[in-house]
């Protein structure tokens, strides 16, 4: 019972619901000594966010081909800026927990077809537009429309219908039963614009968020000021924000120990022990679903080729990778993107271990010669190239000619991935493996980066994604999962050897929540709404 108090009483006082005082004389009536009393004080003063100041966050990706459009955000440094100004419908929080963002309440009905969402009255966009159940429609119609190039209309794909319940209502749809639609509506490319006209302008970076955007140079930086008239009290504490493309590793690394930027991403492994000795430094990871991928594009020669596709899965020393590459701060991956940190992961699938001989014989039965080329370069994750020429190191010795071609960091993400027969890529991952497979290697998803489709199993693939969406008996959806992941394993184009921790660096100038969250780096790539000055 005293724990309880003291807890409670903690928690009023970080959020100003208790005065100082008042907090030491409670925690004295319930039994603490004096000094007892104001080391609770302290403690809790520590974790009380604290308003002001100008946050710089220095991001490993962006190309100056990026835009505004959330629907084709392709990394995490525009992630964080749509975060930065604006709100989704549903967001996983730092707890892991998914909780409603502008969604205050949401049911689901007639075999999970339905869905009602309630908005959260009273949130106003940047140019003063309340948020209604119209900003919510334009917004989710422009990314599902016909000619849309979001990355997001894959996802989208099971909407039938929406409408307008009330003006806080939205009302979706759905042609099946999916149980775990709400977790697709927190899509990251799924901010919401403000409806002018029946359209939404993709380009203008107006939302809902704690920051107002002042500028954007695609592939260098975006700036913001707080909004005064955020929704949310208890997040976006600083005063301006600075994001940044530091593409360099080194150059990023130095740039957090320098004190020019207060927190990076995508820190090498290789000097993660070199940075601890930094006493202004903290390292900070998070395990969740990232993983790193090589993924080969069926509908580009000779990767249409089963056997071939087959010969380079098995020529991976994987844990070489896992050691080399990410030096223990990760775990080996097995070709599907569906880890134990999900659910409905099969591990009743036996590892795929490196085997020079059925490599052979796989790449003989091919008819291949001649050499494979493997585009890649660092920007796709740290120690890519490396990683690329540790692959075709063993390949070799199964008579596989691997030619590693190093492409420019600028301009990586729109002219090499996902256009490029062979590359190096990384994904955030998903929570879910509807949500996965539907990011990434559904029919009629744009960012099916392995153009996993036409084949007999990538057919039967399609099929039991779409009937384990809506299957409402968990052991069913389980082996259709299951079956699912093994048809991927076998047949698709993906090559997924490592699953990687995301690594940051941060000044000790800043504070956080006890949780950070781990669906995607930077704190859910929330960070300048989340953290603040200590």
């Amino acid at each position: 019972m005293k724990d309880d108090l003291l807890k409670n009483n903690s928690r009023k006082l970080t959020q100003g619901q208790m005065g100082r005082r008042e907090f030491i004389v409670s925690a004295m009536a319930a039994g603490l000594t004096l000094p007892s009393a104001l080391s609770l004080v302290k403690k809790a003063e520590a974790a009380t966010p604290k308003k002001g100041g100008k946050l710089i966050l220095g991001y490993g990706y962006g190309s100056t081909t990026d835009s505004l459009d959330p629907g084709t955000s392709e990394n995490g440094m525009t992630q964080g800026i749509h975060k930065a100004y604006g709100n989704l419908l549903f967001d996983t929080e730092n707890t892991g927990e998914l909780k409603g963002d502008l969604v205050e309440s949401h049911e689901g009905s007639n075999g999970a077809k339905t869905w009602a969402l309630n908005l959260r009255r009273g949130v106003e966009f940047h140019n003063g537009k309340t948020l209604d159940a119209d900003d919510v429609i334009t917004t989710i119609n422009y990314h599902r429309g016909e000619s849309s190039k979001s990355a997001a209309k894959g996802l989208l794909s099971g909407i039938s219908d929406i409408r307008k319940g009330s003006k806080t209502q939205v009302i979706f749809e759905l042609s099946s039963g999916n149980g775990d639609f709400p977790y697709l509506l927190s899509d990251y490319h799924l901010v919401i614009m403000p409806a002018k006209g029946g359209n939404v302008d993709p380009l203008a970076g107006m939302g809902t968020g704690p920051y107002v955007l002042q500028s954007f140079e695609p592939g260098v930086k975006g700036t913001f000021v707080k909004n005064a008239n955020y929704w949310r009290s208890d997040r976006g504490h600083f005063d301006e924000v600075e994001i940044l493309t530091i593409l360099d590793t080194t150059a990023r690394q130095n740039a957090v120990m320098n004190g020019e930027v207060h927190a990076v991403n995508e820190v090498d492994p290789k000097f993660v022990s070199l940075m601890k000795r930094n006493p202004g430094i903290d390292i900070l990871q998070t395990t969740g679903t990232k993983h790193y991928t090589f993924p080969m594009r069926l509908d580009t020669k000779p990767f249409d080729n089963y056997d071939l596709r087959m010969a380079l899965k098995l020529s991976v020393k994987r844990q070489e990778l896992v050691d080399k590459i990410l030096l223990g701060f990760g775990a080996l991956g097995n070709d599907i993107p569906v880890n134990g940190a999900m659910p409905f992961h099969n591990d009743t699938i036996a590892q795929r271990e490196y085997d020079v001989d059925r490599a052979a014989f796989h790449y003989k039965k091919s008819g291949h010669s001649g050499t494979i080329p493997l585009n890649v370069s660092d920007a796709a994750f740290p120690g890519a190239v490396d990683a690329a020429q540790l692959i075709a190191a063993s390949a070799k010795d199964a008579g596989i000619n691997i030619e590693v071609i190093r492409e420019p960091k600028d301009g990586y993400w729109s002219n090499v991935w996902n256009k490029k027969g062979w590359c190096a890529c990384y994904w955030g991952g998903r929570p879910t493996p509807d949500w996965m497979f539907k990011a990434a290697y559904t029919k009629d998803t744009e960012w099916n980066d392995t153009a996993w489709r036409g084949t007999k199993a990538s057919k039967r693939f399609n099929e039991l994604v779409v009937a384990a969406a809506s299957e409402t008996d968990q052991a069913v959806r389980k082996t259709k999962y299951f079956e699912a992941q093994e048809l991927l394993h076998d047949d698709g184009g993906v090559i997924l050897p490592m699953f990687a921790n995301y690594i940051m660096a941060h000044t000790k100038k800043l504070a956080h929540e006890p949780n950070v969250a781990a669906n995607w780096e930077m704190d859910g790539n929330r960070l300048a709404e989340r953290w603040w000055f200590a």
